[in-house]
């Protein structure tokens, strides 16, 4: 700017982003900055993986009946994989809805938009949606060959289209089954339906309800002592009328509905939700005023007692920021018994409105009225951040390991998962998984708990990872322990799937726990390069040459040093643009330089040798030492050249 120009006033968006800026840095790195202890690749980690043919631009998970079966259903087709023989059988589901002699046909184009398992366990639930808006539900055995989709009599006449972003439920009693999806989007229908036997659906009205809805997920509350109260909750994000450049653009919030609503009588409200309550969803922390407003997906957990459900919801916000809050059913129960209602000021209706009763067409009308006006509270539901980020996830997953150890798993934005401890509102991200290798895309993420299974989906392919694969974090039982992996602890000879026998502490990842137990080896690795382990013969660098040594970075959070033998001042790495190494570099080599040189890792106390290098200097030879090391990458290479250049 030159001198002579007048000063401009700064928009508040401006100060508000260099206050955020100035409040980010000025923390502890280790509240914001997540860092994965270990990545770990398919170099690593055994990877089962099966390719998918055609175009899956979308994939739903089922687990099958058994342990190794998974449904996968894609764009217009059904996958039946076996991850046992590496297998996978494909059928189309929807050929006998074609009503037409042209396969081009909208008619014959169902895409596959839901799937759910029913009460029968051999029978499973799906619908899909044509080019006319369309939606066909039907019920399919997965064991027929070809599959053969019968079409559902009690829930059909779906006029509506289902996205497969949608979220649904399919809620299966003794008497009826009951279907739930949502609408997105700004029309007059946008909100929960429900087909079977009591149809409903929201209709918006009145000035102001117009903004734009996207479902996130439908939660149900869990069986509670009077079934008459069960409720189902839906989560979604609201685009927000607040003109003000430093608003936020969606605010994310959670809706009731009674599942015992049969709808209002034939003057008000008839076939529409009587029970449905909002309000919003916060998630942020106001003491350093980060807040964090776009519901991005979630994940329930359920407890013992209804009350107990967990909901695991991440979100994002408009600095590119990513946060995880965690929610309870009676969090979210308590606000709609007990809030005041936004805009009401009169006295409350007696039911109160929102209340589950066993006949909502019996309501007084201004109850109803209520309902329809002035449904939204003003108390919010709030959570503290337990994981706060730079990094874009995607999906999450939550698994109970052991019945007390809660483990995330965090989609990323490179086809990369994060495996992150949760521990009394404290995050540990213990690994980075990496099972493609190449960049993708995750369209989807199924846990299964029993058998420690986490499958994932790109477009090409599906992949199963198993959590409790554990030799990768090392050969001692002191790499086993600073894992903190709940899968995984120390037999006595490896670190294996954690049992009631091995050697682990999740809670702390104190070392010490690994003292008293025998050893049949040391906990030093020794290695000479070009040599075998334990020679005495070193590496020879003639006179005056530029060397470097290389040394494995195994964990993201030891610190790394090299010594000198007679040189009590460790110096530190010069760290790679992947920081999976540890460098050393040799600028001149004299008598001085000879000697062994040790890369010495300590991690919460536990210090250790990785490889030890013996230089010795060869006076017969002048220039730049050309001995082969393991290749560092270019990042190494760009840095030795300007080095050199230098």
């Amino acid at each position: 700017m030159n001198c002579g120009e007048p000063q401009r006033s700064v928009s508040p968006l401006v100060l508000y982003a260099v206050f955020l800026g100035q409040l980010f840095f000025s923390l502890n790195a280790s509240d914001f900055t997540h860092k994965p202890r270990v990545t770990l690749t398919e170099k690593d980690v055994s990877f089962l993986r099966i390719h998918l043919s055609g175009n899956n631009n979308h994939i739903k998970f089922l687990q099958g009946p058994q342990d190794n079966i998974v449904y996968a259903a894609g764009h217009r087709n059904m996958f039946q994989t076996d991850f046992h023989s590496l297998t996978s059988i494909k059928s189309p589901v929807f050929g006998e809805g074609c009503r037409s002699n042209d396969p081009a046909s909208p008619d014959c184009h169902y895409n596959i938009t839901v799937l759910h398992k029913t009460k029968d366990p051999n029978q499973l639930f799906l619908c899909g949606t044509n080019g006319q808006q369309q939606t066909l539900c039907c019920y399919m055995n997965p064991s027929d060959d070809p599959f053969n989709c019968t079409r559902s009599k009690g829930i059909q006449n779906i006029k509506q289209h289902i996205n497969e972003s949608e979220p649904s439920l399919l809620i299966g009693s003794a008497e009826v089954e009951e279907f739930y999806t949502t609408h997105s989007g700004t029309e007059g229908s946008v909100g929960i339906h429900r087909f079977g036997k009591n149809r409903l659906w929201t209709e918006k009205s009145g000035t102001g309800m117009d903004q734009e809805q996207r479902y996130v997920s439908l939660v149900a509350s869990g069986q509670r002592e009077d079934n008459l109260q069960d409720r189902l909750y839906a989560f979604y994000i609201e685009k927000t009328r607040d003109p003000s450049l430093d608003s936020d653009l969606w605010v994310s919030r959670v809706a009731q509905v009674c599942m015992a609503d049969l709808g209002g009588p034939k003057s008000y409200l008839q076939f529409r939700w009587t029970s449905k309550l909002s309000t919003r969803l916060f998630c942020g922390d106001h003491d350093s005023r980060l807040y964090f407003t776009q519901l991005v997906d979630m994940n329930t957990v359920l407890g013992d007692r209804w009350q107990d459900t967990r909901v695991y919801a991440l979100f994002r916000n408009g600095w590119g920021m990513s946060a995880v809050c965690v929610y309870t059913i009676a969090d979210i129960d308590r606000i709609f018994k007990t809030s005041n209602f936004k805009g009401h000021t009169g006295p409350v209706t007696n039911p109160r409105p929102g209340e589950c009763v066993k006949d909502s067409t019996k309501l007084p009308m201004e109850v109803l009225k209520m309902v329809d006006k002035h449904s939204e509270m003003e108390e919010w539901v709030t959570s503290g951040p337990l994981l706060v980020t730079h990094r874009h996830y995607h999906h999450i997953r939550m698994d109970r390991v052991q019945g007390k150890w809660n483990v995330l798993f965090l989609s990323l934005e490179n086809g990369g998962i994060h495996k992150v401890l949760e521990r009394d509102g404290q995050a540990f991200v213990i690994a980075e998984l990496q099972p493609f290798n190449y960049r993708a895309h995750i369209l989807s993420m199924m846990l299964h708990s029993s058998t420690a299974k986490l499958y994932v989906a790109s477009s090409k392919e599906l992949v199963q990872i198993d959590l409790g694969s554990c030799d990768q974090y090392g050969a001692q039982c002191e790499d086993c322990v600073l894992a903190r992996d709940p899968y995984c602890g120390w037999d006595g000879h490896r670190c294996t799937t954690a049992t009631n026998d091995t050697i682990q502490d999740v809670e702390n990842g104190n070392h010490q726990v690994c003292s008293n137990i025998s050893r049949g080896f040391t906990a030093s690795k020794v290695y000479f390069p070009g040599s075998s382990v334990g020679a005495v013969d070193g590496i020879r660098v003639p006179l005056s040459s530029k060397y470097f040594l290389h040394c494995p970075t195994l964990s993201s959070h030891a610190e790394y040093s090299w010594r000198h033998h007679g040189n009590t001042t460790a110096t530190p790495c010069i760290s790679t643009e992947s920081e999976d190494q540890c460098l050393l570099l040799i600028e001149s080599m004299g008598p001085e330089q000879q000697g062994t040189y040790s890369c010495v890792s300590e991690e919460r106390g536990y210090r250790r040798t990785l490889v030890q290098y013996q230089l010795q200097l060869d006076r017969g030879v002048t220039g730049l030492a050309s001995h082969h090391l393991p290749f560092p990458g270019l990042g190494l290479v760009l840095l030795l050249v300007l080095t050199l250049l230098c």
